[in-house]
C-alpha cells in the first residue's frame, strides 16, 4: 500500500463493490461506508499492527457500502401490485435522442407528473420517475411526425404502464434487470400519435438536456456527412466506427464481425481516442501554439468528443485517462499508465456503481491494464527481433489472452481465427479506415468535393475488407461455442495465466543475456540443487501451470461432461414450441422445433419493416443454445412446418451443425421453408424423412419411436402439402426409464387416427400388453428395432397445438394416462391459448400442468428414473 497506494485502493474498492452485487444485504448501505472510513482515519493516525492489511478491509467494507447505498436507493416512485395499468396520463421531457425504426419509436423521458386514477396520488406526483416510452405508429405520415421529435422536447400523453419483462428461460436476457441498472423501471406504450402532444421547449428553459440537445443535433449531421460519403452498406458501419451510432449497422455484417471477435473495431474506445488527439494536436502545432496552450485544449474538447461520439463507457473510460494523461503532462507529474487507468475506473465507479456490471466497462478495463501490465513481458518473450512487428503481435497475444474469459462469458463464441483477424484487419481500419473516414467526414463541411474523393478511397478500401472478414467468418470448422463458464472458473484462468506469463519471464530474460532471477519458491543452495528456484519454476511450477491451464479450457470446454442425467427443456419462445433435449452422460442433443415470428404485414405496410426486426432463432433460441453449450446438435425434429414452429430453425441452421434434420416428408410451399432446406443441404446436414414404425436409438437408453404421421403407400419423395398441422411428427420417447410424448400441432382427428392405428397393430392396448410392429430400418443406425409397448402410460406429454381445444381428447388422455403435461403458449396470445377446457381435461385427469405462458421455462431432469422439474418463474 505504501509503494502503490492507487492500485492497492482500486483493487480493494473493486472488491467492495464485487462483495455487494454478490451479497446483497440490508446493512451493507452508508453506514458502513460511514463507519469504515472512520476506522480508516483512525487506523492512520495509530498505526496498529497490520495496518495495511487492516486499511484494504476498511476500503473493501466502505466500497461495498457505497454500492449498497446506491443499489438501495434505486427504487420506482410508482409503486404499485400490478404489472401492467391502462389510461396513465404522463408529463415530462424526452431525456434521450429518439429513435424511428419502421413503425416503432423509442425514448427514455423524465416525468413532471403522473396520474393512475385508480390508485390515487402517487409519492411526489412522480416527478422525477424515467420511464422507457415504446410508440407504435399507426401510419406512415406518423412516422415523418416523430422523426421531428428531440431531446428536450415536452411530451404529455395517455398510454400503457407496465413493468419491463423478466426473463423467461434460464440465462435468457432479463430486460427489467437490464432496465433497472439504468434506474429505470416502468414502460410506457401507446399507440399512434393522435393521442400525444409533443412540443419543443420554450424560449428561456435549460437544464443538462439543452446541451446534449445541440450535440444531437450537431452528431445528425455528421450522421448525414457519413451518408452521402459512403454506401448504404457502410454507412451503418462507418457512423458506428466515427460517431458511436450503431443502431443502422446492418445485423448480418455485425455477425461476421462478431464471428471473427472484431466487433471492437465499431465500438467507440481508446483507439479513436488516440486517433482524434493525435489528429487534434498535430493541428494546433501546425497553428504554432505552444505545448501548454494545446495541450489544455485538447483537455477541453474531450468532454466535446465523448459527448459526441455516444459517452459509452468504454469512450468515458478512454476519455477520461486521455484528460488526465494530458493534464499530467501539463504538469510535468503523473505518468504511469496504470495510475492513470485505475483513477479512471475509480472515478467511473463512484460517479455510476453499476458500471461495474456493464460489459463495455469491463471489456475496456481488463484489456486496457492487460495491455499496460501484460506487453512488456510479452515482449521479451516473443522470439521476434523487429520491433514494430513484435509489438503488434504482443498486443494482439495479450488482448485475446485477456478478453477470452469475458468474451465467452458474454458471447459464447470464440474463433480460432480471431488472433489472425485481429493482428491483419486491426491495423488496416486503425491506420487508415478510421483516420481517414473522420478526415473526410470532417472535410465534407468545408471542402465537399476533396471529401467526396477520400470517401471514394475509403469505400473502396471498406469493400475489400468487408469481403476478407466475410469469407474468414464464413466456415464453421474455426467457430468454436463455449458455455457460460462460472465466476470461479473466470478467476482461475487469469489466476493461471499470471503464474504460467510469471514463471516463463526468468527464461525470457536469460535469452537476453541477463541472469534469470529465481521467483516463486524455494531457497537457492548448492547442497540441493534440485530444489532451487530455477529449476523448481522449469520442472515443476511451469508444467503444472500449463497443464491446470490445460486443463481448465477443457473442462470450460465441456463442463457437464460424465454427468449422469437427462434433461428436457421446454424453452419458452412465445407462441409456438421449441425443445431442447439433452441425454446425458452421452451428451447426444436433440432440438424439437424452433419457435418463430408470425408477421402479418399487409399490402403497403413495407414502411413498418425495422431495421433489424426480432427474429426468435437469432435473438433468443441461439443465445439460449450457446449459453448451455450446444456447440452441435445431433438431431434436429421439426414437427411441421408453420412459422411457429420452424421460424427460429433457420438461424440454428446458420450457428450451430446440425447431423440430421428429421422432418415429415410434406413440404410447404413457403419461400422461408423452401430457405431452411436448402441451408440444410448446403451444411451438409443429412435430410431424413420420418413416419409411423420408424425408430431412432439415441443411445444405450435413450430411444425415440415415431408413431406419426402414418405411411400413405411407399415413400416416393417429398410430397407439397399446405396444411401441416394434420400431418406433424408424433414420437414417444423413453430416456432412462421414463416416457415421453411430442405431439407436434395434431388435431383430435388426427389422435383418433393414431390410437386407431396402432389399436388395429395391437390388440389389447389398452391394457399395455401387446407389442407394436417391428420398425422399419432405424433412422440412425440402420439397425432393425422393436417399438416395445407403444401404449403403456407415459410420464410427461407435451400438450399438442399449445393447448388448443381442437387437441387432447378426452379418449388421448385416456389411452396414455400421462402424469405431467406441459404446454407451450405466448404471454397473452391472440388466440386464447391454453383452451380453458384443455386444461379442465387435464386436472379432472389428476394431471399436473406446467404452462410456458405462466411459468416461463420448464426444465425437466431424470435422475435415477425419476423425474425433477423446475421452472423459470414459479418455485
Amino acid at each position: 500500500m505504501a509503494q502503490r497506494p492507487i492500485v492497492t485502493f482500486a483493487v480493494c474498492w473493486g472488491i467492495g463493490y464485487a462483495v455487494a452485487v454478490i451479497a446483497p444485504l440490508p446493512w451493507i448501505n452508508l453506514w458502513l461506508a460511514m463507519a469504515a472510513g472512520m476506522l480508516y482515519c483512525a487506523a492512520m493516525i495509530m498505526r496498529p499492527k497490520g495496518t495495511v492489511w487492516l486499511r484494504s478491509l476498511l476500503i473493501v467494507a466502505a466500497a461495498a457500502g457505497v454500492y449498497g447505498n446506491h443499489d438501495a436507493r434505486n427504487r420506482s416512485l410508482v409503486e404499485l401490485q400490478t404489472d401492467e395499468v391502462s389510461s396513465v396520463h404522463f408529463q415530462g421531457r424526452i431525456v434521450t435522442p429518439v429513435s424511428v425504426d419502421g413503425d416503432r419509436v423509442s425514448f427514455q423521458a423524465e416525468a413532471e407528473s403522473i396520474a393512475i386514477p385508480e390508485y390515487g396520488v402517487l409519492e411526489n406526483g412522480g416527478k422525477g420517475e424515467r420511464m422507457q416510452f415504446s410508440i407504435r405508429l399507426l401510419a406512415w405520415e406518423e412516422q415523418e411526425t416523430a422523426r421531428r421529435w428531440e431531446r428536450g422536447d415536452r411530451i404529455e400523453l395517455d398510454g400503457t404502464l407496465r413493468r419491463p419483462a423478466e426473463a423467461r428461460n434460464f440465462g435468457g436476457f432479463d430486460y427489467r434487470s437490464y432496465l433497472r441498472l439504468q434506474h429505470i423501471h416502468w414502460q410506457m406504450t401507446a399507440k399512434g400519435t393522435a393521442g400525444l402532444a409533443v412540443t419543443p421547449p420554450e424560449s428561456g428553459e435549460w437544464g443538462g438536456w439543452l446541451a446534449m440537445r445541440g450535440i444531437d443535433r450537431f452528431r445528425d449531421r455528421l450522421a448525414a456527412q457519413v451518408d452521402r460519403l459512403f454506401p448504404p452498406d457502410q454507412s451503418g458501419f462507418m457512423k458506428g466506427m466515427l460517431i458511436g451510432l450503431t443502431d443502422e449497422i446492418e445485423p448480418q455484417q455485425f455477425e461476421r464481425f462478431s464471428r471473427l471477435g472484431l466487433t471492437h473495431i465499431i465500438a467507440i474506445s481508446g483507439l479513436n481516442v488516440a486517433i482524434f488527439l493525435a489528429c487534434l494536436i498535430w493541428l494546433l502545432r501546425r497553428f504554432g501554439l505552444t505545448r501548454e496552450t494545446y495541450l489544455l485544449t485538447a483537455l477541453a474538447l474531450m468532454p466535446l468528443y465523448i459527448a459526441v461520439t455516444g459517452a459509452s463507457p468504454s469512450i468515458v473510460r478512454a476519455g477520461l485517462m486521455a484528460m488526465i494523461g494530458l493534464y499530467a503532462a501539463y504538469r510535468n507529474r503523473l505518468k504511469d499508465g496504470l495510475h492513470i487507468a485505475l483513477i479512471a475506473g475509480v472515478g467511473m465507479l463512484v460517479w455510476n456503481p453499476y458500471y461495474l456490471l456493464d460489459v463495455s466497462f469491463q471489456l475496456s478495463f481488463l484489456v486496457t491494464l492487460g495491455l499496460i501490465l501484460g506487453v512488456p513481458q510479452m515482449n521479451k518473450l516473443l522470439p521476434v527481433k523487429h520491433v514494430k512487428l513484435r509489438d503488434a503481435l504482443s498486443i494482439t497475444v495479450v488482448a485475446q489472452l485477456i478478453s477470452f474469459p469475458l468474451s465467452i462469458y458474454y458471447f459464447n463464441q470464440f474463433s480460432l481465427m480471431s488472433f489472425a483477424a485481429n493482428f491483419a484487419l486491426v491495423p488496416a481500419f486503425s491506420a487508415w479506415v478510421m483516420p481517414g473516414g473522420t478526415a473526410a467526414m470532417l472535410f465534407g463541411f468545408v471542402w465537399e468535393t476533396g471529401a467526396g474523393w477520400l470517401g471514394w478511397l475509403i469505400a473502396k478500401t471498406n469493400e475489400l475488407l468487408f469481403y476478407v472478414v466475410e469469407q474468414a467468418s464464413k466456415p464453421d470448422a474455426v467457430q468454436t461455442i463455449w458455455p457460460t463458464p462460472s465466476p470461479v472458473w473466470i478467476l482461475a484462468y487469469y489466476g493461471l495465466l499470471c503464474a504460467v506469463l510469471a514463471l516463463l519471464q526468468p527464461f525470457a530474460a536469460k535469452d537476453e543475456g541477463v541472469a534469470p532471477e529465481p521467483m516463486l519458491y524455494g531457497v537457492k543452495t548448492n547442497k540441493l540443487p534440485f530444489l532451487n528456484r530455477q529449476k523448481m519454476n522449469r520442472y515443476v511450477l511451469l508444467p503444472a501451470s500449463l497443464l491446470g491451464f490445460a486443463g481448465l479450457l477443457w473442462y470450460g470446454y465441456d463442463p457437464e461432461r460424465g454427468t449422469a442425467e437427462g434433461r428436457v427443456q421446454f424453452l419458452d419462445v412465445g407462441q409456438g414450441d421449441s425443445i431442447l433435449i439433452q441425454t446425458l452422460p452421452g451428451g447426444h442433443t436433440i432440438l424439437v422445433d424452433g419457435g418463430g415470428t408470425v408477421s402479418f404485414r399487409k399490402p403497403g405496410d413495407a414502411w413498418k419493416e425495422r431495421r433489424d426486426p426480432y427474429e426468435v432463432g437469432r435473438k433468443m433460441l441461439v443465445p439460449l443454445l450457446k449459453k448451455r453449450g450446444v456447440q452441435q446438435i445431433d438431431e434436429l425434429i421439426l414437427t411441421h412446418q408453420d412459422a411457429d414452429h420452424f421460424g427460429g430453425l433457420q438461424a440454428v441452421l446458420e450457428h450451430i451443425p446440425v447431423r440430421r434434420f428429421l422432418f415429415n416428408g410434406t413440404l410447404k410451399p413457403l419461400p422461408a421453408v423452401e430457405k431452411l432446406f436448402q441451408t440444410a443441404l448446403e451444411k451438409g446436414t443429412e435430410l431424413v424423412e420420418v413416419e409411423a414404425g420408424d425408430t431412432l436409438q439415441v443411445d444405450a437408453g435413450t430411444a425415440l419411436h415415431f408413431l406419426y404421421p402414418l405411411p400413405e403407400g411407399a415413400r416416393e419423395g417429398v410430397r407439397v402439402e399446405q396444411d401441416q398441422n394434420p400431418s406433424s411428427v408424433v414420437f414417444l420417447m423413453e430416456l432412462a426409464g421414463t416416457r415421453w410424448l411430442f405431439t407436434g400441432d395434431i388435431g383430435q382427428a388426427e389422435e383418433r387416427k393414431l390410437l386407431d392405428r396402432w389399436s388395429a397393430v395391437t390388440p389389447g392396448l389398452t391394457q399395455g400388453e401387446a407389442l407394436a410392429p417391428a420398425a422399419r430400418e432405424a433412422v440412425s443406425s440402420g439397425t432393425a428395432t422393436q417399438v416395445s409397448r407403444v401404449y403403456k402410460p407415459v410420464d410427461v406429454l407435451k400438450v399438442a397445438h399449445h393447448g388448443s381445444k381442437s387437441s387432447t381428447a378426452e379418449e388421448w388422455l385416456s389411452a396414455w394416462q400421462p402424469k405431467h403435461a406441459v404446454i407451450s403458449a405466448g404471454v397473452n396470445n391472440i388466440y386464447g391459448h391454453p383452451n380453458r377446457q384443455v386444461l379442465e381435461r387435464l386436472t379432472s385427469h389428476g394431471i399436473s400442468v406446467q404452462r410456458t405462458d405462466r411459468d416461463g421455462e420448464v426444465q425437466m431432469t431424470v435422475r435415477g428414473g425419476k423425474i425433477y422439474t423446475r421452472t423459470k418463474l414459479r418455485p
